[in-house]
C-alpha cells in the first residue's frame, strides 16, 4: 500500500537490489541525480538498447516486494505498462500499429501512499528512463517558472544523450491536481490552464527541441555553427509517441463532487455509505473537469486508478514486509556504531499507531521515527549499548528508556 520508505524512496538504495537476474534490464545505479535543480528528479540510468519480454504479472509481483497492498493499482498499471511497451517493442521491430492510442496513467490518492513508489519501481525493472516533476513548478511558456518541454530534455539526459532511449522512458507528473482551474479570480492563468494545454502536444505525439530556445548556451553554439560557416543546422528534436506519461495528484474534495453526482442520478444512500476511498475509484471524466481539468487534457489520460489511504494496519505491513522498509535504515544507521537494533512487532505496531495520526501515509512514518529515535541516534554512539530492542515502551517513552539503557551499562 505504500511507499516503503515514508519520504523519500531513495534513501535506502537502489530497488533493484535482489531482483531475479531474468528481470533486469540494467545495472543499477543510484537514484540522486538531478539534472535541473528544482524541476525533475530522475531514477536509474536505462539500458542501451530497449527491449521488452514482461508480463503484466511479473511486473505486479514485483511490485509486491516493495509497495504493499494497492491491489488495483498494480493490476490497472501493470497492464497499462505493457500494452504500452508491447507496442513500442512491435514499433521498433517495424510492424505497424495504426489507429493506437496511448495509455498514459492518473493516479488518484492521498499522500503518503505509494504512488510514486509504484511507478520508479516499475521503470527500474523494465529500464526506461525515469523522470518525475512536480506540476507546480512550471508555468505557460514565457512567463516566470519551467518550461514543461524541460521534463522530454530532463529524460533525455537521464538517458545519456542518447535519443532513441529517451523515446522510451516514463515521464511522472505529480500533483497534477494544482493544476485544477475552477474559474477564480481574474486575468491570465499561467500556471493551471496554460500548463495543461502545453502538455497537450507532449502527452500525445510531439518534437521536443534538445535545446531550449531560452538556452543562453544551445544560442551561442548555433551562433558559432553560422561563423564558422557551417550554417545553422535544424535542432534536434526528440518524440514523445513512444513516451508513457504518468499523472498523480491527491485531488482533495473530489470525493464530495462524486458523492453530489451520485446523489444526482438517484443513488442518494448509495453515495452517503461509502467513504473516501471508494468515491475516489468511481472518478469519472466529468468529476474531474467538474473539479477544473481541461476535457482534453483528462482525455489524453484514459487509465485511471485510485490509491486508497492507509490505516495502522497498513503501516506496520509496510515496516514488516517491504523489502525497502523503513527500519532496515535505523538498523544500518546503528549498525554504523557497532550498535544492534532490533525491531519487535509491538514496537512497529507502536510506531505505526503514531504515524497512522499523522495523517500523511507512510511519510508520517519517518517523521515518527526521527522523533522517536532523535535521541538515540545522539546519545548511544557515544556509549557502552551495543544492543537494544525497539518495543512498544521504548516508542511510547523513548527517553525514559535511553535514560535506562545508559544506566545498564
Amino acid at each position: 500500500m505504500i511507499e516503503a520508505t515514508s519520504g523519500h524512496p531513495d534513501s535506502l538504495g537502489p530497488i533493484t537490489a535482489g531482483v531475479p537476474k531474468k528481470f533486469k534490464k540494467h545495472k543499477a545505479s543510484k537514484h540522486d541525480a538531478v539534472t535541473k535543480a528544482g524541476v525533475a528528479e530522475t531514477a536509474a540510468a536505462p539500458a542501451a538498447e530497449f527491449s521488452f519480454n514482461l508480463k503484466p504479472h511479473q511486473i505486479a509481483k514485483h511490485l509486491d516486494r516493495f509497495v504493499i497492498g494497492q491491489r488495483e493499482a498494480k493490476k490497472v498499471l501493470s497492464v497499462a505498462l505493457c500494452d504500452h511497451f508491447q507496442h513500442v517493442r512491435m514499433t521498433t521491430e517495424g510492424l505497424s500499429a495504426p489507429f493506437y492510442q496511448k495509455q498514459n496513467v492518473l493516479l488518484l490518492g492521498p499522500t503518503g501512499v505509494g504512488k510514486t513508489h509504484l511507478i520508479r519501481s516499475a521503470a527500474e525493472m523494465i529500464g526506461v528512463p525515469f523522470v518525475k516533476a512536480d506540476a507546480t513548478k512550471f508555468s505557460e511558456t514565457g512567463y516566470v517558472g519551467g518550461d514543461v518541454d524541460d521534463l522530454v530534455r530532463d529524460l533525455y539526459r537521464r538517458a545519456g544523450n542518447n535519443v532513441k532511449t529517451a523515446e522510451h522512458g516514463i515521464i511522472y507528473l505529480d500533483e497534477a491536481d494544482k493544476l485544477a482551474t475552477r474559474g477564480e479570480g481574474g486575468g491570465r492563468d499561467v500556471s493551471g490552464r496554460g500548463v495543461q494545454t502545453n502538455l497537450l502536444k507532449l502527452m500525445e505525439d510531439g518534437d521536443v527541441p534538445l535545446v531550449s530556445p531560452n538556452d543562453m548556451t544551445g544560442q551561442l553554439q548555433a551562433a558559432m555553427s553560422a561563423m564558422r560557416g557551417s550554417g545553422a543546422a535544424a535542432p534536434e528534436v526528440i518524440n514523445t509517441r513512444h513516451i508513457l506519461f504518468i499523472v498523480s495528484g491527491a485531488f482533495s474534495g473530489i470525493d464530495q463532487i462524486i458523492r453530489d453526482r451520485l446523489m444526482g442520478m438517484g443513488q442518494t444512500k448509495a453515495a452517503k455509505l461509502q467513504n473516501v476511498d471508494q468515491l475516489y475509484q468511481q472518478a469519472s471524466t466529468a468529476d474531474l473537469v467538474t473539479y477544473g481539468l481541461e476535457p482534453e487534457f483528462v482525455g489524453r489520460l484514459p487509465v485511471r486508478v485510485a490509491c486508497h489511504g492507509l490505516d495502522a494496519d497498513d503501516l506496520f505491513d509496510v515496516l514488516r514486509k517491504s523489502e525497502s522498509s523503513l527500519i532496515h535504515q535505523y538498523e544500518r544507521a546503528f549498525a554504523a556504531y557497532g550498535i544492534a537494533c532490533e525491531f519487535k512487532d509491538e514496537g512497529l505496531r507502536a510506531l505505526a499507531a503514531l504515524a497512522s495520526g499523522e495523517n500523511t501515509g507512510a511519510r508520517g512514518l519517518m517523521t515518527v521515527c526521527e522523533r522517536v529515535f532523535r535521541d538515540l541516534k545522539f546519545r548511544l554512539p557515544n556509549s557502552r549499548v551495543k544492543k537494544f530492542a525497539v518495543t512498544a515502551k521504548l516508542v511510547e517513552a523513548p527517553t525514559d528508556e535511553l535514560k535506562r539503557l545508559l544506566k545498564a551499562t
